[in-house]
């Protein structure tokens, strides 16, 4: 038998397989790639022609942990987290990206930190 857990991360890595499959990054347009935990949310604008991670953010850098307090495992946080990115992706010259939401539901946080990234100029 398998736990709950198990399950959920089995389906979810299903999910994330399918995104993947439709989803690639180039270099024109790379792919935004969201990741969440429990306690925390982190985004990448990937480049997977060079196989290289451009700009990230996470709600576990020490600049963002100061402002969101404990943790960024909420929609504040996500947002903070999505400026970060998008600011960082606009200086780094990207405008437009492809989204790959993991394998997660496009709901709270994960939408959260798209809507974010939109409202810094970012295109997807």
């Amino acid at each position: 038998m398998t736990s709950k857990a198990a399950k959920t991360r089995t389906l979810r890595s299903r999910r994330h397989s399918r995104v993947r499959s439709k989803v690639i990054g180039t270099a024109e347009r790379p792919r935004l790639a969201v990741n969440r935990s429990h306690r925390h949310i982190s985004a990448q604008v990937i480049d997977d022609s060079a196989g290289r991670t451009i700009v990230a953010a996470s709600s576990v850098e020490p600049d963002l942990r100061k402002s969101l307090g404990d943790g960024g495992g909420n929609i504040a946080g996500a947002e903070a987290v999505g400026r970060l990115l998008g600011a960082r992706a606009k200086e780094a010259g990207i405008t437009k990206v492809v989204f790959d939401r993991g394998g997660f539901a496009y709901h709270g946080r994960v939408a959260a930190v798209a809507d974010a990234v939109r409202s810094e100029g970012v295109e997807f």
